[in-house]
């Protein structure tokens, strides 16, 4: 028996036919179902929209809409906490980590009159009376897959333009349908199940195909089938090639750039065959990512391309003085920028084509330029030095670079207007900040002088000098615990109190019964096995908010937790080979497995675990570690005298 609202979490097998991704078809993604024809009247009458996440004027940011369907009233609370669990682990992946400030999040809230979405988990399951249309199987094809989960676009569209100042140009559309079954789809909108136990994980991989047009990379279309070899030209995708390495260094194309790195996603940036449901003939940058086995980063490949999808969906420059006219040289001249968490916009100023030495500044007061008699051209170059791009192309992009121009004409006077000092934007002070958050704090212009911001931490004055509208927290290497920043505008009242959480959420890890356990000097403990064996991470943070685990081994690319791909709730097992569940291989120790065809070599001996936890503010914690040795099984045959 549950209580109203509350959703029982199902712990049967995987019903999905993708490896631990969700399917989308080349060129950009299956449709979105939208030949299904809404027949349930007006769907906005009922619908009411919540504001999740604001950043700022929906018409200045990236508005990522998310809409529920299959959920009566009464199981509104069960899609709000589906909700709350797919943002915490986008918000801990990169781009969207960096990029959150860019983005607000609304959940349309529209009740169904039945529970659950269509042919869910099979052909023959019952259809849904549902706002939205959703279902499984392609939208009851069957011709389709199972994992495919499709939404009607008139009605979605119709939800997400409730939300005002919320374009098709400016958002993205986000469906969860209210069910256990694991799918979703990529395409003009994502899709994803709301409450399975690796649901959570396939909302950034379909964002991956929605926002960022990235295709897959796994090896097959369907479960337990290798996909052949590749037959067609060089892929258009950025992050598939037929190209060997040399050829991309002497080309320079596809990922030069990023050749021999360490792949965000584990291993070594380079030439890994496979991907675009072709087992041979074509190859990705990495051993693996979000883009090929849910859980894992989005390599620096990935990265590169969201970061540039994210910021063309904004405009860095969010307002300055007006230039539609000459100015006088007798005033100030502005640019209020946008500001991501993970680090500082670049501004340069010119005047003739000449840089002037502002330091970064946004405010440049003219008066102390002492121009010369008659017109000037002034600009304001306003970019993202971010590491996550290297392609010049990207970086020169209205994406990450946009520039203001003026004409000052010094025989133009300025009329003086007054302008109260006052904060007119800045980072959310109701929760607590990370401490490597880019805090920032915009204010009003007045036209005849330049207001300062300065800042302090608990009490503390900070050097802040050049551009003082944002504080780089990550640069003041603070000790864990509560700090207080503040900002004022000097010579007024004006003042904003932001509290810091220093002090990372703290891991647990627990483990099922060793044959023994080894304690040595100067080594992390060690866990001696002679079979399977199961690990539980837990989180416990002294403040309220999600709280993200993950774990890696042997050095490989950190891998959300998520339980056990068939109950969130049960441990994840390690074997020496991996467990196989409806074609796909999960808990392999050692070296990764993802298909069953795939390397199966037991890896005995002995390896190592980290795990670590990234909470609600942004905090990484450093990272634990553990040893497990897997003992092979005795040779079989008489015993030696």
């Amino acid at each position: 028996m549950t209580s109203p609202g509350i959703r029982p979490r199902r712990t049967s097998l995987l019903a999905t036919a993708g490896a631990l991704v969700a399917v989308c078809l080349l060129g950009g993604g299956p449709p979105a179902a939208a030949d299904v024809q809404d027949t349930a009247g007006p769907v906005t009458e009922s619908a009411t929209v919540v504001p999740v996440q604001t950043t700022g004027p929906a018409d200045k940011r990236f508005n990522l809409v998310v809409l529920g369907d299959g959920y009566t009233a009464d199981e509104m609370s069960a899609f709000r906490a589906d909700v709350d669990e797919h943002l915490k682990v986008l918000w801990s992946m990169e781009p969207f980590a960096s990029y959150r400030s860019y983005i607000n999040v609304w959940a349309v809230e529209v009740p169904s009159r039945e529970s659950g979405v269509d042919c869910d988990p099979s052909l023959d399951s019952p259809r849904r009376d549902t706002p939205l249309n959703m279902g499984f199987w392609g939208g009851c094809n069957p011709r389709s897959v199972q994992r495919l989960l499709t939404v009607d676009s008139g009605p979605a569209g119709a939800l997400a333009g409730l939300v005002p100042g919320a374009t098709p140009a400016n958002r993205q559309i986000l469906a969860l349908a209210n069910s256990d079954t694991y799918g979703g789809a990529g395409g003009g909108y994502a899709t994803a199940s709301g409450g399975n136990a690796l649901s959570a994980l396939i909302t950034p991989h379909e964002l991956g195909h929605s926002l960022g047009k990235l295709q897959d990379e796994y090896d097959y279309y369907q479960r337990g089938v290798p996909g052949g070899g590749y037959q067609g030209g060089e892929p258009d995708s950025a992050h598939h090639t037929l190209l060997t390495e040399e050829q991309m260094r002497e080309r320079r194309a596809k990922w030069w750039r990023w050749l021999g790195e360490e792949s965000e996603a584990g291993g070594i940036i380079g030439r890994h065959e496979g991907g675009l449901y072709s087992t041979t003939g074509v190859w990705r940058p990495s051993r693996h990512s979000a883009m090929k086995t849910l859980g894992y980063a989005f390599d620096q490949v990935e990265r590169e391309v969201l970061t540039q999808r994210i910021s063309a969906k904004v405009d860095l420059v969010q307002d300055h003085t007006p230039n539609t006219a000459p100015i006088g040289d007798d005033r100030t001249v502005w640019v209020d920028t946008l500001h991501p968490l993970g680090g500082e916009l670049d501004v340069v100023w010119r005047l003739d084509r000449r840089p002037l030495r502002t330091q970064g500044a946004r405010t440049v007061d003219l008066r102390r330029l002492r121009l010369s008699p008659g017109t000037h051209t002034l600009t304001a170059t306003v970019s993202d030095p971010t590491p996550f791009v290297r392609d010049p192309a990207i970086r020169r992009s209205a994406a990450l670079t946009r520039t203001v121009v003026w004409t000052v004409d010094t025989s133009v006077d300025t009329r003086p207007e007054p302008v109260t000092p006052a904060f007119t934007g800045h980072t959310d002070t109701a929760t607590p900040v990370g401490a490597s958050s880019v805090v920032y704090a915009d204010t009003t212009h007045p036209v005849d002088r330049t207001l300062r911001v300065r800042w302090a931490l608990d009490g503390r004055p900070l050097a802040n000098g050049g551009n003082d509208r944002d504080l780089d927290l990550s640069a003041l290497r603070l000790r864990p615990g509560t700090h207080v920043l503040t900002a004022r505008i000097a010579g007024t009242a004006a003042r904003l109190s932001w509290t810091v959480d220093a002090s990372p959420a703290r891991a647990a890890y627990r483990l099922s019964e060793p044959l023994r356990t080894v304690h040595r000097p100067g080594r992390p403990v060690e866990y001696v096995y002679d079979g399977p064996f199961t690990m539980a991470l837990s989180a416990r943070d002294d403040r309220a908010g999600a709280v993200v685990r993950e774990f890696r081994v042997d050095g490989d690319g950190w891998q959300t937790y998520y339980g056990w791909p068939t109950d969130s709730d049960a441990p994840y097992r390690f074997t020496p080979s991996g467990t196989v569940i409806d074609g796909l291989v999960f808990g392999k120790l050692g070296r990764h497995r993802a298909a069953p065809w795939d390397d199966a070599t037991p890896d005995y001996g002995t390896h190592t675990i980290e795990y670590r936890t990234v909470d609600a503010a942004g905090n990484v914690s450093k990272p634990g570690s553990f040893l497990v040795t897997l003992l092979p099984p005795l040779p079989y045959g008489p015993e030696a005298p």
